[in-house]
């Protein structure tokens, strides 16, 4: 087995300390935005739910209650859940320029001739590592306009061309994340396009809120599929961040609905590019950036500078913070990839299945049991993963499930 010490974890002492200062507000994530929001993706032609699996023999491996993973991988056939937040942002600034409240807006109407007529010609721009600029440049083509999308140096030649075929602009930067965000920024500025990013900073917080917004399809639909199984609901989450705007829109929204019945929240990054757990162990209550190549197989994940709107909420509600190594993300590719008994087959890529390998060291490893023992993690455990992506390179897929690559052992 790897050297288990590279796995790092804090506590979060504020997010269970009901006398500590909770200064984000998670009420742009109530119950009457979420349904705006599943009205709104309902709208869509493309539109069902995803796939939330029940793992009943892995769940018995592991010495746990239950796992379920919700599996985005079959997310509008764009392999990712990142569609759900770019296609909202959009549609909410559409809206806004109409000056109609979106839930009077369906998908369908906002691609007819009458509201493209009124609106003219309009180019979104974005950066991305694939999946964010994919969907944007989804939801642009339906609706009758045109995206930009920067990708950072060392990005898929593959989700490159995904995004192509989605009839947008895309190229490859010599930059990494964060620096590719700074030029759609710029490019957006002298070319009066429409940025829609989903981090934010001091002076752009709007999209980036509406992205997350979005996204709280995904946690609404998984809550309703539990319950449907005739479960509770779960009392551990783990959920993959790299400028956190996935983790602080999840872990909001259970926020809101379920306050301090709400289950444990784990944040899980590349070790590369562990931004928030930097920031969370600096202890100053502030962002703090991680510089580099941000070198990691979690493409996904590999940024450098916390979302300011999402740290808000995971310094305040986050109760762990965890720093992996790549093997852990391979690890549960392969778990996932390789089923128990009649457990589902699933195909999650990089950063979707960091949160299964780690759940999966911590029951099994009597090297993490001071982190198992902190999650309170045994067999009365119900355990929530979100598997945000499929094999969105199919290539370096197949090098980490088939041949073996970042092995764990």
């Amino acid at each position: 087995m790897k050297d288990l010490s590279q796995i790092k974890y804090t506590i979060n002492e504020k997010a269970r300390n009901i006398m500590s200062k909770k200064e984000a507000s998670v009420g742009f994530l109530n119950s009457e935005v979420i349904e705006t929001v599943r009205n709104f993706h309902n709208s869509f032609p493309e539109y069902q739910e995803t796939p939330l699996h029940c793992l009943n023999d892995l769940s018995k491996k592991l010495g746990v209650s239950n796992v379920w993973v919700k599996d985005e991988s079959y997310r509008f056939e764009l392999n990712a859940f990142k569609v759900l937040g770019g296609s909202f942002a959009v549609g909410k600034y559409l809206a806004e320029m109409l000056n109609i409240d979106i839930s009077k807006l369906s998908f369908e109407k906002l691609k007819s001739k009458e509201i493209k007529v009124k609106l003219g010609d309009i180019t979104f721009v974005t950066a991305t590592d694939g999946n964010h600029g994919r969907g944007i440049a989804w939801a642009a083509s339906q609706l009758g306009h045109k995206a930009i999308v920067y990708m950072p140096k060392g990005s898929s030649e593959i989700r490159l061309n995904n995004i192509r075929k989605e009839g947008a602009e895309a190229v490859i930067t010599n930059l990494n994340y964060d620096d590719t965000v700074r030029l759609a920024r710029q490019k957006a500025e002298e070319n009066g396009w429409v940025l829609v990013q989903d981090t934010a900073w001091n002076g752009y917080e709007k999209i980036p809120t509406w992205i997350m917004q979005g996204y709280g399809t995904i946690i609404d639909e998984a809550v309703d599929q539990i319950a449907e199984f005739g479960s509770e609901i779960p009392t551990h989450v783990f959920l993959q961040a790299g400028v956190g705007s996935f983790a602080a829109s999840i872990l909001g929204y259970l926020v809101e609905k379920f306050g301090d019945e709400r289950p444990i929240t784990v944040i899980v990054e590349p070790d590369n590019a562990d931004c928030l757990f930097k920031s969370i162990n600096i202890g100053d209550g502030q962002p703090h950036s991680v510089t580099g190549d941000l070198n990691t197989i979690m493409a996904g994940l590999a940024c450098g500078e916390p979302s300011t709107t999402s740290w808000k909420v995971l310094k305040d509600y986050a109760e762990v913070f965890v720093s992996c190594p790549d093997f852990v993300a391979s690890r549960g590719m392969r778990i996932l990839g390789n089923p128990l008994g009649l457990d589902p087959h699933i195909i999650s890529g990089e950063s979707g299945a960091v949160g299964m390998g780690l759940l999966s060291l911590l029951t099994e490893n009597i090297m993490l049991d001071g982190m198992k023992d902190t999650l309170k993690l045994n067999q009365d455990s119900k355990v929530l993963i979100i598997s945000t992506e499929g094999d969105t390179d199919p290539d370096n897929y197949r090098k980490i499930v088939w041949d073996g690559a970042y092995p764990s052992i």
